[in-house]
Protein backbone atom coordinates (compact mmCIF):
# COMPACT_ATOMS: atom_id res chain seq x y z
CA UNK A 1 0.00 0.00 0.00
CA UNK A 2 0.65 3.40 -0.52
CA UNK A 3 -0.25 7.13 0.04
CA UNK A 4 -0.73 10.09 -2.18
CA UNK A 5 0.25 13.30 -0.07
CA UNK A 6 2.57 16.14 0.83
CA UNK A 7 5.48 14.63 1.53
CA UNK A 8 6.03 16.95 4.82
CA UNK A 9 3.10 14.88 6.51
CA UNK A 10 5.32 11.59 6.29
CA UNK A 11 8.57 13.25 7.08
CA UNK A 12 9.49 11.52 10.99
CA UNK A 13 10.66 13.52 14.46
CA UNK A 14 13.75 11.34 16.04
CA UNK A 15 15.42 14.17 17.33
CA UNK A 16 14.95 17.83 18.65
CA UNK A 17 16.59 18.95 15.16
CA UNK A 18 13.70 16.88 12.70
CA UNK A 19 11.07 19.17 15.19
CA UNK A 20 12.65 22.17 14.62
CA UNK A 21 12.74 21.72 10.90
CA UNK A 22 9.71 20.01 10.61
CA UNK A 23 8.21 23.13 12.70
CA UNK A 24 9.74 25.51 10.37
CA UNK A 25 7.86 24.16 7.29
CA UNK A 26 5.05 23.48 8.96
CA UNK A 27 5.39 27.53 9.98
CA UNK A 28 6.21 28.62 6.84
CA UNK A 29 3.13 26.40 5.25
CA UNK A 30 0.73 28.18 7.58
CA UNK A 31 1.73 31.74 6.67
CA UNK A 32 1.87 31.07 3.31
CA UNK A 33 -1.86 30.14 3.35
CA UNK A 34 -2.84 33.20 5.10
CA UNK A 35 -0.87 35.57 2.57
CA UNK A 36 -2.30 33.54 -0.22
CA UNK A 37 -6.03 34.96 1.14
CA UNK A 38 -5.07 38.65 1.80
CA UNK A 39 -2.83 39.18 4.92
CA UNK A 40 0.10 41.29 4.65
CA UNK A 41 3.18 39.62 7.24
CA UNK A 42 6.18 41.74 7.19
CA UNK A 43 9.12 39.62 7.65
CA UNK A 44 7.27 36.24 7.51
CA UNK A 45 10.40 34.58 8.86
CA UNK A 46 10.22 36.67 12.73
CA UNK A 47 6.38 35.89 13.09
CA UNK A 48 4.72 32.60 14.60
CA UNK A 49 1.25 31.36 14.04
CA UNK A 50 -1.24 28.61 15.30
CA UNK A 51 -2.34 25.94 13.33
CA UNK A 52 -6.09 27.42 14.02
CA UNK A 53 -4.96 31.06 13.59
CA UNK A 54 -8.14 32.99 11.61
CA UNK A 55 -7.08 36.71 9.97
CA UNK A 56 -9.57 37.95 7.86
CA UNK A 57 -7.96 39.92 4.71
CA UNK A 58 -6.31 43.36 5.04
CA UNK A 59 -4.69 42.69 7.68
CA UNK A 60 -0.95 43.60 8.74
CA UNK A 61 1.13 41.31 11.39
CA UNK A 62 4.31 43.22 11.93
CA UNK A 63 7.57 41.23 12.35
CA UNK A 64 8.33 39.64 15.36
CA UNK A 65 4.60 39.18 16.05
CA UNK A 66 3.79 35.63 18.35
CA UNK A 67 0.28 34.16 17.53
CA UNK A 68 -0.67 31.84 19.32
CA UNK A 69 -3.99 28.76 20.01
CA UNK A 70 -6.99 30.38 19.56
CA UNK A 71 -6.96 33.25 17.99
CA UNK A 72 -9.24 34.96 15.41
CA UNK A 73 -8.44 38.60 14.10
CA UNK A 74 -10.68 40.26 11.75
CA UNK A 75 -10.42 42.46 8.76
CA UNK A 76 -8.30 45.78 8.82
CA UNK A 77 -6.66 44.71 12.25
CA UNK A 78 -2.79 46.68 12.36
CA UNK A 79 -0.73 43.71 14.60
CA UNK A 80 2.66 45.34 15.69
CA UNK A 81 6.07 44.58 16.39
CA UNK A 82 6.69 41.70 19.18
CA UNK A 83 3.01 41.23 20.57
CA UNK A 84 1.98 38.02 21.56
CA UNK A 85 -1.80 37.02 21.62
CA UNK A 86 -3.58 33.87 22.37
CA UNK A 87 -7.23 32.57 22.80
CA UNK A 88 -8.91 35.90 21.94
CA UNK A 89 -10.71 37.49 19.49
CA UNK A 90 -9.80 40.85 17.92
CA UNK A 91 -12.27 43.04 16.14
CA UNK A 92 -12.35 45.10 12.43
CA UNK A 93 -10.25 48.06 12.26
CA UNK A 94 -8.36 48.09 15.78
CA UNK A 95 -4.34 48.15 16.26
CA UNK A 96 -2.58 46.23 18.71
CA UNK A 97 0.89 47.04 20.09
CA UNK A 98 3.81 47.42 19.98
CA UNK A 99 4.51 44.85 22.63
CA UNK A 100 1.23 44.19 23.59
CA UNK A 101 0.37 41.38 25.57
CA UNK A 102 -3.64 39.72 25.10
CA UNK A 103 -4.34 36.96 26.75
CA UNK A 104 -7.22 34.23 26.93
CA UNK A 105 -10.40 34.89 26.93
CA UNK A 106 -10.49 38.27 25.30
CA UNK A 107 -12.81 39.55 23.38
CA UNK A 108 -11.92 43.32 21.55
CA UNK A 109 -14.12 45.17 19.78
CA UNK A 110 -14.15 47.35 16.40
CA UNK A 111 -11.76 50.00 16.03
CA UNK A 112 -9.72 49.58 19.63
CA UNK A 113 -6.39 50.75 20.18
CA UNK A 114 -4.03 48.34 22.41
CA UNK A 115 -0.81 50.13 22.76
CA UNK A 116 2.67 49.43 23.66
CA UNK A 117 3.06 47.37 27.24
CA UNK A 118 -0.39 46.80 27.82
CA UNK A 119 -1.62 43.76 29.30
CA UNK A 120 -5.29 42.02 28.50
CA UNK A 121 -6.58 39.22 30.42
CA UNK A 122 -10.05 37.95 30.19
CA UNK A 123 -11.76 41.01 29.38
CA UNK A 124 -14.02 42.50 27.00
CA UNK A 125 -13.21 46.13 25.45
CA UNK A 126 -15.85 47.64 23.33
CA UNK A 127 -15.84 49.44 20.15
CA UNK A 128 -13.83 52.70 19.71
CA UNK A 129 -11.89 52.30 23.29
CA UNK A 130 -7.99 53.35 23.96
CA UNK A 131 -5.55 51.55 26.36
CA UNK A 132 -2.47 53.03 25.08
CA UNK A 133 0.06 52.44 27.31
CA UNK A 134 1.64 50.71 30.32
CA UNK A 135 -1.75 49.32 31.11
CA UNK A 136 -3.12 45.88 33.16
CA UNK A 137 -6.77 45.04 32.11
CA UNK A 138 -7.84 41.92 33.79
CA UNK A 139 -10.97 40.45 34.49
CA UNK A 140 -13.05 43.45 33.19
CA UNK A 141 -15.87 44.74 31.08
CA UNK A 142 -14.45 48.25 29.04
CA UNK A 143 -17.64 50.02 27.42
CA UNK A 144 -17.52 51.68 24.24
CA UNK A 145 -15.80 55.24 23.85
CA UNK A 146 -13.52 54.76 27.13
CA UNK A 147 -9.98 56.01 27.01
CA UNK A 148 -7.92 54.14 29.97
CA UNK A 149 -4.72 56.29 30.54
CA UNK A 150 -1.28 54.89 30.71
CA UNK A 151 0.00 53.31 34.24
CA UNK A 152 -4.17 52.52 34.91
CA UNK A 153 -3.95 49.03 36.52
CA UNK A 154 -7.16 46.83 37.45
CA UNK A 155 -6.39 45.44 41.26
CA UNK A 156 -8.16 42.44 40.41
CA UNK A 157 -6.86 39.81 42.80
CA UNK A 158 -7.21 40.20 46.75
CA UNK A 159 -5.14 37.21 47.13
CA UNK A 160 -7.84 35.03 47.64
CA UNK A 161 -9.97 35.48 44.54
CA UNK A 162 -10.21 37.28 41.19
CA UNK A 163 -12.67 40.16 41.09
CA UNK A 164 -14.40 42.16 38.17
CA UNK A 165 -13.97 45.75 36.97
CA UNK A 166 -16.81 47.29 34.83
CA UNK A 167 -16.22 50.25 33.21
CA UNK A 168 -19.05 51.57 31.37
CA UNK A 169 -19.56 53.73 27.96
CA UNK A 170 -17.59 56.92 27.71
CA UNK A 171 -15.25 56.88 30.88
CA UNK A 172 -12.26 58.55 30.88
CA UNK A 173 -9.35 57.32 33.41
CA UNK A 174 -6.79 59.36 34.02
CA UNK A 175 -2.88 57.75 34.23
CA UNK A 176 -1.49 56.25 37.01
CA UNK A 177 -5.15 54.78 38.31
CA UNK A 178 -5.60 52.23 40.57
CA UNK A 179 -8.93 49.94 40.43
CA UNK A 180 -9.42 47.96 42.83
CA UNK A 181 -12.05 45.52 42.06
CA UNK A 182 -15.12 44.87 42.41
CA UNK A 183 -15.97 48.01 40.67
CA UNK A 184 -17.87 49.90 38.58
CA UNK A 185 -17.75 52.94 37.49
CA UNK A 186 -20.82 54.49 35.78
CA UNK A 187 -20.84 55.97 32.14
CA UNK A 188 -19.74 59.57 30.94
CA UNK A 189 -17.66 59.88 34.60
CA UNK A 190 -14.16 60.72 34.95
CA UNK A 191 -11.31 59.42 37.16
CA UNK A 192 -8.34 61.89 38.18
CA UNK A 193 -5.42 60.92 37.48
CA UNK A 194 -3.16 59.39 40.48
CA UNK A 195 -6.39 57.96 42.14
CA UNK A 196 -6.79 54.42 44.15
CA UNK A 197 -10.76 54.28 43.35
CA UNK A 198 -12.57 51.54 45.77
CA UNK A 199 -15.46 52.28 45.68
CA UNK A 200 -18.19 52.44 42.86
CA UNK A 201 -18.53 56.11 41.06
CA UNK A 202 -22.36 56.61 39.88
CA UNK A 203 -22.66 57.71 36.09
CA UNK A 204 -21.44 61.47 35.06
CA UNK A 205 -19.20 61.93 38.39
CA UNK A 206 -16.05 63.06 38.82
CA UNK A 207 -13.76 61.06 41.35
CA UNK A 208 -10.33 62.08 42.37
CA UNK A 209 -8.89 60.55 45.32
CA UNK A 210 -5.38 61.81 46.62
CA UNK A 211 -3.53 63.18 49.56
CA UNK A 212 -2.80 66.71 49.99
CA UNK A 213 0.84 67.38 48.42
CA UNK A 214 2.96 69.27 50.94
CA UNK A 215 6.38 71.01 50.59
CA UNK A 216 8.79 70.70 53.51
CA UNK A 217 11.82 73.08 53.34
CA UNK A 218 15.45 71.06 53.47
CA UNK A 219 17.26 71.15 56.56
CA UNK A 220 20.95 72.17 55.89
Amino acid sequence: TYSICDENELLGINTRNDLINLDNKMQKELKNKLIKNGVTILQPDTVRVSYDTKIAKDTIIEPFVVIKKGVTIKKNVTIKSHTIIENCVIGENSVIGPSARIRPYTKIGKKVKIGNFVEIKNSVINDSSAISHLSYIGDSFIGKNVNIGAGTITCNFNGKQKNKTIIKNNVFVGSNVSLIAPITIGSNSTIGAGSVISKNVPSNSLSIERTEQKIIKKRR
